[in-house]
């Protein structure tokens, strides 16, 4: 049984959490049931398509080689022997509402001693419908990681083949002298754009004000709130001022944000949260395996803007010169220093990192991508799914969004205590929608 050494972004995300900072990702899909069983039938059907996925049988634990000091304090991801499906996989009872079972069982972290995913089934108490939460904690997998693996499971599918990696040369004990020069100048890459991205993570901490809604202090306790949008009203939007999908979605962030501290009472004057957008770095249908291949960009909501086409067209200025720049540099990179961080150091300062993510960004805003065939779980349509990012320590509110099938899903995590009203800010993300349009129009 092979070990393989987590990379440094996958050890920094498994060293930052705690009992009351889980990292784990999560999705709700939401089926149409053919029977009142179909949710049971669901359950049986994960357990046993999970012990077949090499992937759910990676275990992480922790490691202390002996040898070079770089590697010391690290951990490993290896098969797990005693893997059994049946303890990732649970029928709940019936319920009425997936999305208040969905925050319960986020709060939760992770069991670090087995492989740390889990599936929750929830029959729905109409009969017609159930819906399975998966979780899938953030040093196994990011976004469309996790999403490959819990398609895995789903029913068969006919997919692309992915691309094979290419082959890499055995690791040479000594460095090739004859490329000396060439790993001399590509460190001194990689100091620089260390530098510049420090520097600009300094930039963006000055003459911040953000809403207390969204830096209020960490209980631990989760919320989360789903919303669906019609594609074709965000098309209408994209196609009358230009821009992207993306940037819509974004801009409707925004306006939403500005709504719901209005209605509030915080006021949502001079407010500007910083909001990480995470950029995947993995190539599209190539082999990857585990963990994480990410970088991020950085910007501003312009929440305080009153005009919804002036909060589009500042995401969308911001968002293109994000592109310009690319997600190597800039302060939306700073998950590319972990590169530069030994293993040591992300055991020792994990805590730390968590604590300090509220000094680099206010609110993560993902997209997770969806394949465009229609997905089912023992002949059930998924008919809806709902992406779930973690929070950091410090940080009350973490918006995921995908597309699938003609729609629109939002996807909103929040901190039981400090956002009460996540239902409130749900609907504002419709109203805002309904007000692009509109102002489009006029």
């Amino acid at each position: 049984m092979t070990a393989d050494l987590l990379a440094p972004l996958d050890l920094a995300f498994w060293n930052m959490e705690s009992a009351e900072h889980p990292m784990h990702l999560g999705a709700l899909g939401v089926f149409s049931a053919r029977s009142p069983t179909a949710g049971a039938h669901a359950a049986d059907l994960l357990a046993a398509r999970a012990a077949a996925v090499p992937g759910l049988r990676m275990r992480i634990r922790d490691v202390w080689p002996l040898g070079f000091p770089a590697a010391f304090g690290g951990a490993a991801r290896e098969a797990a022997p005693d893997f059994d499906p049946l303890d990732h996989v649970t029928l709940h009872a019936p319920t009425a509402d997936f999305q208040a079972e969905a925050g319960r069982l986020m709060q939760r972290p992770l069991e670090r001693g087995r492989p740390p995913w889990e599936a929750h089934v929830l029959p729905g108490q109409d009969g017609v419908s159930f819906a399975v939460l998966f979780k899938f904690h953030h040093a196994l997998a990011d976004g469309l990681r996790a999403l490959t693996l819990a398609a895995a499971i789903l029913d068969p599918m006919d997919m692309p083949a992915p691309r094979p990696r290419p082959e890499q040369p055995p690791r040479r004990l000594l460095p090739d002298v004859r490329r000396l020069r060439e790993r001399v100048r590509g460190a001194l890459s990689d100091v620089g754009r260390a530098l510049d991205i420090g520097a600009s993570v300094a930039r963006s901490t000055l003459d911040v004000r953000t809403s207390t809604a969204l830096t209020a202090p960490s209980t631990g306790t989760r919320r989360t709130a789903g919303v669906v949008l019609d594609l074709d009203d965000v098309h209408r939007v994209r196609k009358a001022v230009g821009g992207t999908v993306n940037d819509v979605l974004i801009a409707v962030v925004a306006g939403a944000l500005r709504r719901w501290l209005d209605e509030r009472g915080d006021g949502s004057e001079g407010v500007a949260p910083r909001a990480l957008i995470p950029v995947s770095k993995r190539r599209p249908r190539t082999a990857h395996p585990q963990g994480n291949r990410l970088s991020g960009y950085l910007m501003r909501l312009p929440v305080a803007d009153p005009d919804p086409l002036g909060r589009l067209a500042t995401v969308r200025l911001a968002m293109d010169r994000n592109k310009d720049a690319g997600p190597n540099r800039g302060a939306g990179a700073v998950a590319l220093l972990a590169d530069h961080v030994p293993a040591l150091g992300h055991r020792l300062g994990g805590p730390f990192v968590s604590g300090a993510a509220r000094l680099w960004f206010d609110i993560l805003v993902t997209s997770v991508p969806l394949p465009g065939i229609g997905l089912k779980l023992g002949g059930d349509p998924l008919t809806a799914v709902y992406p779930f990012a973690p929070l950091a320590r410090g940080q009350s509110l973490a918006v995921a969004v995908s597309t699938y099938r003609g729609q629109v899903h939002y996807g909103l995590v929040a901190d039981g205590h400090a956002v009460p009203d996540l239902d409130r800010l749900a609907r504002a993300l419709t109203e805002e929608v309904e007000t692009l349009i509109t102002a489009c129009e006029s």
